[in-house]
């Protein structure tokens, strides 16, 4: 049974969660977010407690590391409910439905993660480490 439902961005509970990951950006001029995924297609997942998001975006991505589904936001705040890795497993499956064959990737900083080994429950899932970006963000991929 999946444990993801399809939610919208904007989405407040959801909104919650992004403001207490390390990516979320501040209005410097002091304005309250109501949205938080920006331009492209996406898909916006949450658990039904929302202790849970995962977003997915499909833009154009000047990187210097190619493009594809891009894992814009990965957030667990209830890991003994739900594991990482089979959340995101569920999320592969959502984006590999929604856009077959594509790449998917993320950005993991290592330096704002808790974990020993940044981006474990990626790899856990067969996701592979495969570079670096000039600001020092780790890039994972499944291809």
């Amino acid at each position: 049974m999946p444990d993801w439902y399809l939610t919208k961005d904007g989405d407040q509970s959801c909104l919650a969660l992004y403001e207490r990951h390390y990516s979320c950006r501040k209005y410097q001029d002091g304005r309250k977010r109501g949205q938080f995924v920006g331009p492209g297609e996406n898909i916006v997942l949450r658990t039904g407690e929302a202790d849970a998001i995962f977003v997915w975006r499909k833009f154009i991505d000047d990187g210097e590391l190619g493009g594809g589904i891009n894992c814009a936001v990965f957030r667990n705040e209830a890991p003994q409910r739900y594991r990482s890795s089979n959340l995101i497993e569920q999320a592969d499956a959502i984006a590999d439905h929604c856009w077959p064959g594509e790449r998917h990737y993320t950005y993991v900083n290592p330096e704002a993660v808790r974990s020993r080994n940044p981006g474990f429950c990626f790899m856990a899932t067969g996701w592979r480490r495969c570079g670096m970006t000039k600001g020092g963000l780790l890039v994972l991929e499944r291809c």
